[in-house]
């Protein structure tokens, strides 16, 4: 645990808040807590929104779930979508689903990752590799990118644009699908559909390799920074073949130490539980899990693009596995602890996601007719997946009604949070403290959270004992007539 965690006698010392975090999907905010001399005391990530799926959802019929849990976002539905399907699939009694309908839902998934990776690194992230830190706000950002860049710009908007059409082929709409059903999905591809999705596809590959390549070099222009810059050594968790390939659709669950040793391998998703626990802290509204057998000092983790390319063995599309061969090199054998290597691992994914779309659009499975299979019922079922951002769990249990009875999610920002605060806190201390801070460099907290791509509205599902402040005001004058505290040790006391 860094040392800018412990803050003795807060009272002396001056609160900076960097809020909202920009250019991340969602509302959060870093709090710096420093003293008279600048040194920074205490670094920390908030997520100050709320929304409450684990408990709403019950009492309602399963079989709405899948589409009901999308709305916990617009940028990855697809993923929460296809978890809660792939749990729900248990419920029915369909753990194994015909393979058009495995297909189908990894199309899907494949457009899913390649829409939301293009829309993280070309409208959020490129300018923190395209600008320097202390550029001008109003240009550092994708209007500046456009301007500056706009062939990357444009790639990127076509990139997006062609990810959101896999997923409206697939799951009928761009955001919000109706796809999947219990036990498979409601419809196949046409011909006239699969080649509509061919085309240009070899185009958009080639793109792939060309991001790839923007961001080794953006890496080889200043290695140094970027193997310093937030690079905190971790534990790493996903999904992964039963052959030892990347695999984000489905898998057992792999967890390796900072060392490259692996924890567990192979685990049946459903018994996430066993391994992993969940705590609550009163300053966020995010969970912070780790690995049970380690405890929560040392067995919190790290998930997403960089957990999955150092924990696989291979990636089975070409183009994809020598990119990762190159990536890993980095790592001289052990795991690749770069917080900003992120990017370029994210960026391997996306060329593997085009690559792999183009073997399912050749396949002729996607175009079969059998797409649904069902079974006994069961009481419990457990999906898991790999997200854009990171491994996904959706935990349902149902009555003998088939009305949700209790839910547990787990997202991927979730998984990363304390690795986010560790992030956070490496910046503060090795390039913040000491110094009188100044937009550019607050700006370097947010590119150290930016590199998580984060999705902080699927994140917030525990409500902690978080300060919450109740003002009445006098309606005419807009007078503060009365104030009622609720501090974060859960005491309440009056401040009027």
């Amino acid at each position: 645990m860094s040392t800018l965690e412990t803050a003795a006698h807060p009272e002396r010392l001056c609160r900076v808040a960097i809020d909202p975090l920009s250019r991340v999907e969602g509302h959060g905010k870093v709090t710096l807590l420093t003293d008279r001399d600048h040194h920074i005391r205490q670094a920390r990530l908030h997520i100050v929104e709320f929304r409450g799926f684990e408990k709403f959802i019950q009492g309602r019929p399963y079989w709405e779930v899948p589409v009901a849990v999308q709305r916990l976002c617009g940028i990855c539905p697809v993923s929460h979508n296809l978890a809660a399907a792939k749990a729900v699939d248990q419920l029915v009694g369909a753990p194994e689903i015909p393979p058009t309908a495995e297909k189908i839902r990894r199309l899907m998934h494949y457009g899913q990752t390649l829409q939301s990776h293009a829309v993280h690194f070309f409208h959020l992230a490129s300018p923190d590799f395209l600008f320097d830190f202390d550029d001008p706000t109003a240009h550092r950002n994708i209007g500046g990118v456009m301007a500056d860049y706009p062939d990357i710009a444009r790639q990127g908007v076509r990139l997006r644009k062609y990810g959101q059409e896999v997923i409206r082929v697939t799951a009928g709409k761009r955001i919000h699908g109706t796809g999947t059903v219990p036990g498979g999905v409601n419809k196949s591809l046409t011909v006239q559909e699969r080649n509509y999705l061919l085309t240009d596809l070899d185009l958009l590959i080639q793109w792939g390799r060309n991001i790839v390549k923007l961001v080794k070099q953006a890496y080889a222009l200043n290695p140094g920074y970027f193997t310093h810059f937030a690079t905190i050594r971790t534990n790493y968790l996903s999904l992964i073949g039963a052959d030892g390939a990347l695999d984000l659709y489905h898998g057992g669950l792999r967890a390796r130490n900072e060392r490259g040793e692996i924890l567990f391998d192979h685990l049946d998703y459903r018994r996430y539980s066993q391994v992993l626990r969940e705590q609550v802290k009163p300053w966020s509204y995010m969970k912070f899990p780790f690995i049970n057998s380690l405890g929560p000092e040392q067995g919190w983790y790290r998930v997403g693009p960089l957990a999955r390319i150092n924990n696989c063995d291979r990636i089975a599309t070409p183009l994809a596995e020598e990119e990762r061969r190159e990536f890993m090199a980095l790592g001289e054998g052990q795991p690749v602890h770069v917080t900003l290597a992120y990017h370029w691992a994210r960026m391997i994914e996306l060329l593997h996601a085009a690559e792999a779309i183009r073997e399912l659009l050749l396949d002729p499975d996607i175009f079969g007719d059998e797409l649904v299979a069902r079974g006994e019922m069961t009481r419990e079922g457990v999906g898991v997946i790999e997200a854009p951002r990171g491994t996904l769990f959706h935990h349902y249990r149902i009555n003998e009604d088939g009305l949700i009875e209790k839910a547990n999610l787990i997202v991927s920002t979730t998984n990363n949070n304390q690795a986010m605060n560790e992030s956070i806190r490496q910046v503060a201390e090795h390039y913040l403290d000491g110094k009188e801070l100044s937009e550019p460099l607050l700006n370097q907290i947010e590119v150290a959270v930016r590199a998580y791509d984060p999705c902080l509205s699927c994140a917030t599902h525990a409500l902690g004992k978080m300060p919450l402040i109740v003002e009445l005001v006098e309606e005419e004058s807009g007078a503060v007539v009365d104030c009622l505290v609720r501090d974060a040790d859960g005491t309440f006391h009056s401040s009027y």
